[in-house]
């Protein structure tokens, strides 16, 4: 799972062929940090489906601002550079999981 910055949103995100989850997360916030080793299994287990990113909004302040995130953790799907889907707070693995398929 890797973790970009604002410079790195268009070509990781907006020019992907592969559908994006982008997960904006801070260091300070818990559900955020529950969330992570979730991801982790997610992406390892979805694998080619779905790529997933991880931004920092304390890193990363003007992309989280430019889609309205409001509280963290926020996970918003792109697919074919366009907001897809997009879901507040933290998920059990089994319910993101059924998210991310219904979507992709």
């Amino acid at each position: 799972m890797k973790s970009i910055k604002d410079t790195e949103f268009e070509s990781e995100v907006l020019n992907s062929s592969t559908p994006v989850l982008v997960d904006f997360w801070a260091e300070w916030c818990g559900p955020c940090r529950q969330l992570g080793p979730i991801l982790e299994e997610v992406a390892g287990e979805m694998g080619e489906k779905v790529k997933i990113i991880k931004m920092n909004i304390d890193e990363a302040p003007e992309t989280p601002t430019k889609f309205g995130v409001r509280g963290i953790p926020t996970m918003i799907l792109f697919k074919d550079g366009k907001q897809a889907a997009t879901k507040v707070g933290s998920l059990p693995k089994s319910k993101l999981v059924e998210w991310l398929e219904g979507e992709i």
